[in-house]
């Protein structure tokens, strides 16, 4: 069974930075990878980063301000948030995906609230 368990979140002020944790328990690194997304009340899940391994990072929309990186040693992937605003005030998910029959299926961790106050 797949543990998802992120840490680091908590309150900032705006231009601060932050660095969230991952770590995915028994999971075995695969192609369908670990994903940051964020949840804001009343609004979609939006994808921060899709990590394939450390040579194949996405961030659609996030790539200026945001760093995904990845241990896969540790099965631990990690955001570095920086110049934060308060339009980043959100719960931070991770995931880790697993391969299906058709496709993937991810296990979702519980999240950590970031703040960011002005």
């Amino acid at each position: 069974q797949v543990q998802v368990v992120e840490s680091g979140g908590g309150s900032v002020q705006v231009g601060g930075s932050m660095k969230l944790s991952c770590t995915a328990s028994g999971y075995r690194w695969n192609y369908c990878g670990m994903f940051w997304f964020r949840q804001v009340p009343g609004e979609e899940k939006r994808l921060v980063a899709h990590i394939i391994d450390d040579r194949d990072i996405s961030m659609p929309g996030f790539g200026d301000r945001f760093t995904a990186s990845v241990d896969k040693s540790k099965n631990t992937i990690y955001l570095q948030m920086n110049s934060l605003e308060t339009e980043d005030t959100a719960v931070y998910v991770c995931a880790a995906g697993v391969p299906t029959r058709d496709s993937c299926f991810n296990y979702f961790g519980q999240g950590t609230q970031v703040t960011v106050t002005s």
